[in-house]
């Protein structure tokens, strides 16, 4: 009885783990290597937690506090490093490729060849049309960060999770995301 609770358990427990950014096995080696690193992993409680103190006075903070309510799972890697070209361009394809599948769309691609920056936004929906899922991969010279966020994702309130938990503040309008959500 106790094998099947297990399974169960597993089973369950198995959708939200496959959400969680899957980095690349170099990934490690380069955050000993980096200036400094942040590692933000919010989810279950934790990030039920997270959302109590923000508070309701506070009209930013309420907004993103009604903005947390439907999300499972926030996980975010950031890597500074101290010198140009620390990574390579195959180490970002690894981590862009788990998001080429018929239920992730990029909706973002940007390359700057000037400054090297570049940065891909995808976004899960389900065949319902809810937006299930927020992937942004993004790159500097001195810097790779991975955000994903799991879970029933309301777009108009996106922008209000943006500047906190590391979550890049997204430069988008409300309306413009509403309009690339199917």
């Amino acid at each position: 009885m106790k094998i099947a609770t297990w399974i169960l358990a597993l089973a369950a427990a198995t959708p939200l783990l496959a959400q969680q950014p899957k980095l690349p096995p170099k990934f490690e080696e380069l955050a000993r290597t980096a200036r400094q690193t942040a590692e933000v992993t919010l989810d279950g409680p934790l990030l039920k937690l997270a959302a109590r103190f923000l508070s309701e006075k506070n009209p930013d903070e309420a907004r993103a506090r009604k903005a947390l309510e439907g999300i499972d799972g926030i996980y975010v890697r950031t890597l500074e490093f101290d010198q140009d070209a620390a990574y390579s361009d195959s180490d970002l394809n690894v981590l862009r490729e788990q998001y080429r599948s018929p239920e992730w769309s990029r909706i973002v691609g940007v390359r700057a060849t000037d400054s090297g920056d570049n940065a891909d936004i995808f976004f899960k929906v389900s065949a319902n049309g809810q937006l299930g899922g927020i992937a942004v991969v993004a790159a500097g010279p001195r810097e790779l960060t991975v955000v994903s966020i799991v879970g029933n994702i309301d777009p108009s309130q996106l922008m209000d999770l943006g500047g906190r938990f590391h979550i890049p503040v997204f430069e988008l309008s409300p309306r413009q995301i509403r309009r690339m959500v199917p």
